[in-house]
Formats: structure tokens, C-alpha cells, sequence
């Protein structure tokens, strides 16, 4: 959890008591770090309530349907945590890696990374996120979902340099077994579309959709 669990309950407790709705309420269905960090570039003011369900990758469905589905059901999640709701706007987000049909989330062991990182190094790949929205608005509900691809390649890894980057932990939660943000940037080299939907949150395109539902989060 990327903040501290006494802290995460009092929020929580203050979210699920109510409080002042002249600004209605902003809450990121995630416990990420990153996406946190993004979204806090345009709302300065929001709560981070994770959901409580296990992310499951599912064969046999697009990638596109797939990260559309795991990011409502995580908004779909936090809505149902939420006693008091009033005006309220709920973000969900998820990411998989897809490469030859073949749908990478997160891996479950060392073995499962070090086969993704395989697979991908040298070649190139497509990352989707997909993104849900909740907005609870004057009575009126509104749920909606959508989806960005970007497509990344990268240079061939040896498997002395995969050992070394499974050494420091960083696959182990990350769909495609690397952070493009972190110490596999080194192996990044080209990404085509959104940076940030590699990061796992395309904040430009969230920005964007949130201006068409006629919602302005940015501080003037």
C-alpha cells in the first residue's frame, strides 16, 4: 500500500462519515504510487481507497475488453465500500501487457517474469490500460469505461541482465513484468502513444475524458 495504514483508515473513516459536498469528492480506486503521483497533477485534492478484489488476467477475451472489465470492476468495488456518497467522482485503472495473443499481467512468481521478460525483450509489445469512471452528479449516476494502447519496444535483454532486474524485486508487480518508469527504462528503446499508459495511468486521455463529462479538476 503506498501510504501508511493508519493514515489510509482515517481517511477511509472520514470518506465513509461524510463531509463538506460543496466540491463534491474525487477518489482514486487504487493504492499505486504512480498513479497516485499522476493523477495528484490534476486534482489536488482526492482520497486513494484500493479495492478489495484480486486482479485476475483472463485468456480468451481482447486485451482492450479485458483491461476495460478489471477497471470497473475496481471503480464498481470502492462505490460499494462508500456508506454516504453524494456527489462524487470514482477512477478506476488497470494494465496488461499483450504480445503474440498472449495477455501478461502481473507475474505470479520469479519464473513467470523472468518468461515475460524473455518473451519480450527485443520485441515489440502493446500495453493497455484501461480506465473507468463513477460519477455521481445532482442524483444522477454515470458509469463509463475506455481504453489506451501504446506499443513499446525493447532491446534485446540478455539473461544475465534479466536475473539482475529480477534481483531487485521490481517485476513482481507490474503487468509485463517491468516498470518502463523504473530500472528497466535502460531496455525501453521506443514507446509509440501515451508514455503514461505504459506507467499504467494515461493522464492526458483521463484529462481529456473528464473535460467531455464536463468535469474540470484542475485549479485555476
Amino acid at each position: 500500500m503506498d501510504i501508511p495504514l493508519e493514515e489510509w483508515c482515517l481517511r477511509r473513516d472520514i470518506l465513509l462519515g461524510g463531509f463538506g459536498m460543496e466540491k463534491g469528492k474525487v477518489i482514486l480506486a487504487s493504492a499505486s504510487p504512480r498513479r497516485r503521483e499522476l493523477l495528484s497533477t490534476i486534482c489536488s485534492d482526492f482520497v486513494c481507497i484500493p479495492a478489495r478484489g484480486e486482479e485476475q488476467t483472463k485468456q480468451g477475451i481482447s486485451p482492450q475488453e479485458l483491461v476495460c472489465s478489471l477497471a470497473g470492476t475496481k471503480a464498481l468495488d470502492v462505490e460499494a465500500q462508500i456508506e454516504e456518497k453524494g456527489d462524487l467522482l470514482i477512477i478506476g485503472s488497470d494494465t496488461v501487457v499483450a504480445y503474440q495473443s498472449i495477455i501478461m499481467g502481473k507475474p505470479k512468481d520469479k519464473e513467470e517474469a523472468r518468461a515475460m521478460l524473455s518473451s519480450l525483450a527485443g520485441h515489440t509489445h502493446s500495453v493497455f490500460t484501461g480506465v473507468a469512471f463513477i460519477i455521481l452528479r445532482e442524483g444522477k449516476r454515470t458509469m463509463r469505461t475506455f481504453f489506451e494502447e501504446a506499443k513499446v519496444t525493447m532491446y534485446p535483454i540478455s539473461e544475465k541482465q534479466i536475473d539482475a532486474y529480477l534481483a531487485t524485486g521490481e517485476p513482481f508487480d507490474k503487468a509485463g513484468a517491468y516498470a518502463i518508469q523504473g530500472k528497466c527504462a535502460v531496455y525501453i528503446k521506443r514507446v509509440e502513444g501515451e508514455y503514461n499508459t505504459v506507467v499504467g495511468f494515461p493522464i492526458a486521455r483521463i484529462y481529456q475524458e473528464l473535460l467531455r463529462e464536463g468535469i474540470e479538476l484542475c485549479e485555476s
